[in-house]
């Protein structure tokens, strides 16, 4: 397991949307779609605003990796479920209203207890 390096983090902060895909239990991709997430310290979340039904989201539950880009950046993650009752979700509303300020209500979406229970830390990995 590898973290994010301070360029990632900063790029990961200013940038709005990133590709995810997630990948299926044969080890190979799914189609890429687009989501947004926040950094909160040195680590990297993301939510489903349309909660737990969505196909990306629940494209992660196979076998909890996947890959992000955007910008030029391109890394093998691992998704680590939050639980929506952990005290850090809290944290991550306020870095979504914050970031995402301009969009009122996906930010509802995304910072309601259905959004909340698809937090998701993204766990960088070493690329074999």
């Amino acid at each position: 397991m590898s973290t994010w390096n301070p360029d990632e983090l900063n790029q990961i902060a200013e940038t709005d949307e990133m590709y995810i895909a997630a990948q299926r239990r044969d080890g190979t991709d799914r189609k890429p779609v687009i989501v947004w997430m926040v950094r909160l310290g040195d680590d990297v979340y993301t939510r489903s605003v349309n909660g737990p039904e969505a196909a990306w989201f629940r494209g992660t539950r196979a076998r909890r990796e996947g890959h992000i880009s955007f910008g030029g950046l391109d890394k093998h993650v691992m998704f680590v479920d939050i639980d929506a009752d952990d005290p850090i979700n809290d944290e991550l509303d306020s870095a979504y209203r914050s970031k995402y300020r301009r969009y009122t209500g996906p930010v509802t979406s995304i910072t309601s207890p259905l959004g909340r229970s698809t937090t998701l830390k993204l766990v960088p990995q070493q690329e074999n």
